[in-house]
């Protein structure tokens, strides 16, 4: 279940979500940002019907779909070939997508697939050029809950001012297969300017990320400015999460799920579930976290500070308060202030710290810590 005020959420739902007017959205999908699984970053190509039914296994078993995880998405390497008609078969690694997908979902979880707007995807197979509604009619009668878009070879067939055609060419034909998928697009260009008005719930904002801390914090920091764009049903994408997958630390893993959760950033892991350590699994499934990155107020964060090394971000929530990155990306320890004016807050406010779940007590006018090199402190003020 997510973590929400329950009488917001519901009253989340019956909202429009902004900026979905055009033919082919879906008002109420991604009403928060998405939370699950993609088996690209751990897997690659190397992914088959028994790989992801131990992921949808693993999310159950862990808590990871207590804590709100709840899509199991399948990325490139499930695709076979057209046959004369254009109709495109899964590969023999996926004996029966629907069956899978009716596993899926016994657990209670949601199913996602992968394509491109091209005649091939990234590694080679078959992209959906032309093949658009086809494609979408094919997942939805598979029980696909979630697509995943992905350019890849689309620059080799369209121009740059036929990108949001390119992509709305999908979002219309996943409406007319009748059935609510979350889309989920890796297009050129701004593409913050122009994806929620094409039918996308969630667009990629940067290249690909790497198990490794400095393109992580590239991609995380790069998001500044970019947040007017957010909101319920409409979200940024800085990409999937590599935490647990070996390259980072564990306090750079935590700066990692920090600052996704700040940006209200679809949180989709990318490591293996079935071999998760414990602070792997305490990191992805931090509640309080969690919460910050699944508020029904749906505002990404905003940079209010950086000098440096330092950043300081912050997110008003629902409930009044306000959740408050405060990093440290490169040097020896530094203390860092956050002054609670510049939260819009009074001069007397509460602190609580995420990572630790403890309450660090009343603070007038600002509140200052040491931050250690490459850490994180998430906070909650109120």
């Amino acid at each position: 279940m997510k973590i929400l005020p329950s009488a917001l959420y519901l009253v989340l739902l019956t909202m429009p979500a902004l900026a979905q007017s055009q033919p082919g959205a879906q008002k109420t999908l991604a009403a928060i940002p998405p939370m699950g699984w993609n088996s690209w970053n751990k897997f690659h190509m190397k992914i088959d019907d028994a790989t992801v039914r131990a992921q949808a296994d693993a999310m159950v078993s862990s808590g990871m779909k207590a804590a709100g995880y709840e899509y199991v998405n399948i990325d490139e390497g499930w695709e076979g070939a057209r046959d004369t008609q254009g109709n495109l078969s899964p590969n023999q690694g996926f004996p029966d997508m629907k069956a899978l997908a009716a596993y899926v979902h016994s657990k209670g979880l949601k199913l996602g697939i992968y394509t491109s707007p091209g005649p091939k995807a990234c590694g080679g197979s078959e992209g959906s050029y032309g093949h658009e509604e086809q494609d979408a009619s094919l997942f939805a009668s598979w029980n696909i809950d979630y697509v995943k878009y992905d350019w890849c070879t689309a620059g080799t067939v369209y121009s740059e001012d036929q990108y949001p055609l390119a992509l709305e060419k999908m979002a219309k034909a996943i409406a007319r297969a009748g059935r609510p998928m979350v889309y989920s697009i890796h297009g050129r260009g701004a593409v913050w300017k122009y994806s929620a008005a094409a039918g996308a719930q969630l667009w990629r904002t940067t290249g690909d990320i790497r198990d490794d801390y400095n393109r992580m914090i590239a991609i995380g920091f790069a998001q500044k400015g970019l947040e007017r764009y957010a909101g319920p049903g409409h979200w940024n994408d800085p990409d999937m999460m590599e935490v647990g997958n070996g390259g980072m630390k564990d306090n750079e893993y935590r700066m990692h799920m920090s600052l996704w959760c700040l940006l209200a950033a679809p949180l989709i892991a990318g490591n293996d579930l079935t071999a998760m350590t414990p602070e792997t699994l305490a990191i992805l499934t931090n509640a309080e976290a969690i919460a910050v990155d699944q508020d029904p107020l749906g505002t990404q964060g905003r940079t209010i500070y950086e000098e440096g090394p330092v950043a300081i971000i912050e997110k008003p929530l629902a409930d009044g308060s306000h959740a408050v990155g405060l990093f440290n990306r490169e040097q020896g320890t530094i203390k860092v202030s956050v002054k609670f004016s510049d939260l819009g807050l009074a001069e007397d406010a509460t602190v609580r710290d995420l990572w630790q779940h403890k309450d660090l007590g009343p603070f007038h006018g600002s509140f200052s810590a040491d931050v250690p090199q490459h850490g994180a402190l998430l906070l909650r003020i109120h």
